[in-house]
């Protein structure tokens, strides 16, 4: 009879060995999240995304006087747009009778703005063979505006020449 005692106490040893590295494995990991948190907000690693290699740290006077006053602040950005001339766009293939109609606006700094308005013919052209190829699939999904955004974009910025446009704003974009 001892030997049917000891198989029921060998299940009782092996719930409390899985306890102890649970456990630890707990303590771990709650720690080693702390102290990641901590490097990241005050440590080592709090000065990566500050080029003075200093801590980012809230000054109670400036914070509390920015929003006292409307006219300081952070100075506003100097900032042109050159609006673009409404395009429309027969959508061929499949859709005999669809069209999308297309207007924006390119965010310039303002010295270069006589340049990029000079340039509208160009930039004109380079946004309507790109919206001639975008399938009547692509315009439907949702998603897509912000990928045909940054495409129109960038070949807006190889035409126009390197800083010379900071955005592209579109204000009308309808498939009917």
């Amino acid at each position: 009879m001892a030997a049917e005692a000891d198989p029921q106490d060998e299940p009782a040893k092996k719930k409390k060995g899985l306890l102890i590295p649970l456990l630890l494995g707990v303590f771990l990991a709650l720690s080693g999240g702390g102290a990641g948190f901590w490097a990241v907000t005050s440590g080592p690693l709090a000065s990566l995304g500050n080029p003075s290699g200093e801590a980012a740290e809230l000054d109670d006077d400036a914070s509390e006087d920015a929003g006292d006053e409307p006219g300081e602040g952070p100075a506003p950005v100097a900032v042109a747009f050159v609006p673009l001339d409404t395009v429309t766009i027969s959508l061929g293939g499949q859709s005999v009778h669809r069209h999308l109609i297309f207007s924006a606006q390119l965010e310039v700094d303002p010295i270069y703005l006589e340049e990029v308005e000079t340039l509208k013919p160009r930039i004109l052209d380079v946004l309507n063979s790109y919206l001639r190829i975008v399938g009547v699939d692509e315009l439907s999904e949702p998603s897509s505006l912000v990928r045909m955004r940054s495409q129109m974009l960038h070949r807006i910025q190889i035409v126009s020449g390197e800083g010379r446009v900071r955005d592209l704003l579109i204000t009308q974009f309808v498939v009917n």
